[in-house]
This record gives structure tokens, sequence and C-alpha cells, in this order.
């Protein structure tokens, strides 16, 4: 079938009408198919794909607004264009039946030069709709495809970021367990025996600063904290303190040295000095795992809270956006491939307005750019994050000290599938995605300069636009 045929759907309770448009349309190179009446017609429609319906006014049962009525509040049937067939005497009927939809009408006269012209002007448009559709739905196809490589590069960098506090937690919960047991132990033999309040007020002291040190560790240089665990350890061995090697790291980060320890020895009895030791070990060792936990658990926090707004899960499509909180977001969200060599220089400009906007694209436009510079620069570099306003405008600078964007294709960098990288390694979507992004769904603009050194998108937002859902 050649682009100027189509299938065509003949609706008329007139057996000679019928046969005669029949003819006439093979003829031109159509195929055909007869329906007498408007209830076969829309079982017919509903049944196979069609072109073009020319369709009869007057008729029994379902007449011809009835018919069109059907069809253009179906969403399968109402984009396919429907050509009235109408008496002289019935031209109100065909202009009523073209401000319900239809496309054109036809004298029932059916002269064979004007069926064809408004036929093929007929099949011309749908073709030009249909070929819109496919467009559009492979545009949407492509997004969802440049999403979803998005969303895998990120979740590779999230598990990651996960695993670590996760497992810094985990961790600490299990030497938490045994630190608690060992800890009942000393207090139980603490307990067995009269503590004066002298006693007391000492194991409270160091209580205190084991909260303190384990929140606040003391900042000692390797060297000399090793020089002073030997000679804790060796004191204490010199005491008969068993697992001597054990406590000795403890008590230098409480920053006890062997003067102090011997202060105590004094204080307490040859039966209280090791339960004393192990409490105070056990207490401090409690109190850095608690801490560890605790950072664990924030930092998932922190993670679960960055992915959670950069998503903007569970809030309409549009939101009152703020710029900076969507760009930190998505740092967070690439941090697996920032802190091995690029440092991040934020340059925000202070009370910049909130703008209108369609926050998860928005990300996905700071994803695509920050993660193209950073595999410019190899992981190794600096990356400037700017912000200003300008007027009715928000402007935003992604910039990298990388080695820049040959002259000869910067002007090709937002087209579709064009790529500098080796072929597996990006799909050419990205750019020009955020391209659609910023200039059809928010009215904004994008752009780059480069030179060897140093290249610099950016990004300008409307603060006031009008943005239809």
């Amino acid at each position: 079938m050649t682009n100027e045929n189509g299938h065509i759907l003949v609706v008329d309770d007139h057996k000679t009408n019928r046969l005669k448009l029949s003819l006439g349309l093979k003829q031109q190179g159509h195929t055909v198919a007869l329906a007498e009446n408007g209830r076969q017609a829309l079982d017919m429609l509903r049944a196979e794909s069609f072109d073009v319906v020319l369709l009869d006014i007057i008729m029994p049962e379902l007449d011809g607004y009835q018919v069109l009525e059907h069809m253009k509040s179906d969403s399968e049937l109402r984009d396919i264009p429907v050509i009235m067939i109408s008496a002289v005497e019935e031209i109100d009927s065909v202009v009523r039946c073209i401000e319900m939809g239809a496309e054109d009408y036809l004298p029932k006269s059916f002269d064979p030069v004007l069926l064809k012209a408004r036929l093929g002007a007929c099949l011309e448009k749908k073709k030009l709709r249909d070929l819109e559709r496919a467009y559009l739905q492979q545009e949407v196809m492509l997004r969802q495809s440049e999403k979803l490589a998005t969303l895998g590069k990120l979740s590779a960098g999230m598990a990651h970021e996960l695993n670590n506090p996760a497992a810094a937690a985990q961790r600490g919960a299990g030497q938490l367990r045994a630190a608690v047991a060992q800890l009942q132990q000393a207090y139980l033999t603490l307990s067995e025996v009269s503590l004066s309040r002298a006693q007391l007020d000492s194991l409270l002291a160091l209580d205190r600063r084991a909260q303190e040190r384990a929140q606040q560790p003391v900042d000692q240089g390797s060297l000399t904290r090793s020089d002073r665990e030997h000679e804790l350890e060796t004191w204490l061995v010199d005491q008969g303190i068993e697992n001597a090697w054990e406590f000795a790291p403890v008590l230098v980060s409480l920053d006890i040295d062997d003067s102090e320890l011997s202060t105590l020895a004094e204080n307490f009895t040859d039966g209280q000095f090791p339960a004393m030791i192990t409490w105070i070990s056990c207490t401090y060792t409690i109190y850095s795992l608690l801490d560890e936990i605790g950072q664990g658990a924030g930092r998932i926090a922190e993670i679960v809270k960055a992915l959670k707004t950069y998503s903007y899960m569970d809030q309409a499509p549009i939101q009152s956006v703020n710029v900076h909180e969507g760009l930190d977001n998505t740092l967070v969200m690439l941090r697996s491939k920032l802190k091995e060599g690029v440092t991040v220089r934020r340059e925000y400009k202070e009370d910049l307005p909130r703008i209108q906007a369609y926050g998860s694209e928005l990300n996905q436009v700071w994803t695509n750019i920050i993660d193209n510079a950073v595999g410019a620069m190899n992981g190794q570099g600096e990356l400037v994050l700017r912000t200003r306003q300008e007027d009715q405008w928000v402007v935003v600078e992604i910039e990298d000290n990388g080695p820049g964007i040959p002259d000869d294709v910067q002007s090709n960098i937002f087209d579709p599938f064009f790529t500098t990288k080796s072929p597996g390694e990006g799909t050419g979507l990205g750019l020009n995605i955020s391209h659609n992004i910023i200039v059809q769904k928010h009215g904004g603009q994008i752009g780059v300069r480069s030179v060897p050194g140093k290249t610099c998108f950016e990004v300008r937002l409307p603060i006031n636009s009008e943005i239809a859902d």
C-alpha cells in the first residue's frame, strides 16, 4: 500500500451508495470495508484499524451524529478522520458535524475528482498525526530509557553509600553486645564490694569523661599514640592486669596516663582495681559504639531523605522548587563518584527565589551535567556550582576544569544520540533530554561555553513561568 492509499470504512444505509463509493475508492487503490448502519460501523471500528471513515448522516438506529459522538468520546477512535456523506439539503447538518469534529464532507453526487482530493487531504492529515504520535511515544520511551539509565548509575552509587554506614552500624551493634556483657561482669564484681563515696565519685567522673571523649576524641598523632599505648600496656601488665593490650588503647583515648592510673590504683584495692579498669574500658567502648551507630543511622537517614527529595516522591509533578536544594541533593546522589578526587565549590546566591518547576526532571538535568563533568575530569578536578538571579531568570552554572569540548562539536552536543564517549559508555541522550526539559517543559534556556581547561554549562529558568501540568 502506498502512502496515498488507505483502508476506508464506508457507512451508509443505502446499498447503492455503499457500492458506488466502494467501486470508486477501489479504483483509486484503496481497500474498503462497508457498514450498513451506525452500530455495525462502531463494532467494525473497534475490531480493526481504519484510516478514514465516510459517514452518512441520516441512518436508522444510530445516525451520523451519534456515531461521530461515540467516536470522538473514545480515545481509541477519536483521531480517525471522518468525512460526512451529505445531500445538498443537509449542508447545515454537515456544519454541525464538522463542529463536532468531522474533517470534511462529501456530496452524494460522488464526483471522483472531489472524492480523491478530499480523501487524499484526510489521509495526509492522519499520516501527519500518526507520525506526530509515534514521535511523541518515541520521545517518551527515550526519556524513560535515559531516566532508567540515570537511576541505574545512581542506584549503584547509593548502594555503596548506604552500605558503608549500614555495615558500620551492624558491626557496632555486634561489638556493643560483647561490650555490654563485659560491662555487666565488671559491674557485678564491683557491686560485690563496698565502694566509698570517694570511689563512687571517681567512677562518675570517669563516666563523664568517657561520654565526652566518645563524642569528641582527643587528636593524637599515630606515633605519639602508639608510644602511650605501649607505656600503659607495660604499666598494666606490671600491675597484674589481664588483657592489658585490650585496655591500653581505650585508656589512651580517655587521655589517661600512667600517673593518673597510679593515683586510681591507690584509691582502689587490689581486688577492685582490675574490675574498675574493665568497667571504664567497657563504658567508653559502649559510648563510642553508640555514637558510631548513631552516626551510621544518621547518615542512612540523610541519604534516604536526600533520595526522597531528589525524586520528589509522593509530591505533585510541579512544585515550588528550591534550586539550591536540588543541586545539593544531586551531589548527595553522586557522592560516591565525587569523593574520589573531585572538589566541589558552591557559589550560591543568598535568597535565590524559588521557581515553579518539575522538580524531579530538573534534578535529572543536574545529574546529567554533573555526571558528564566528573567523567570529563576523569574523577579528578574541581567542580563549581554557581547560582544568581538576572531579572526574571534564575541562572545556574555548572563548571569543571576538565579538558574542554572541542569547538567543532560544541554545536552538536544537544543533538539526540550525539556523544563523544566510547561505544557502550553513553547513549547520547542525556544532554538532548536535558535540553528538552529546560527549553520545552520549563520555557528556559541552556547553553555551553568551553575552552581547554574549562567547560561551563549555563541553565536559565524563568522565575514566574506558568507551567501547565
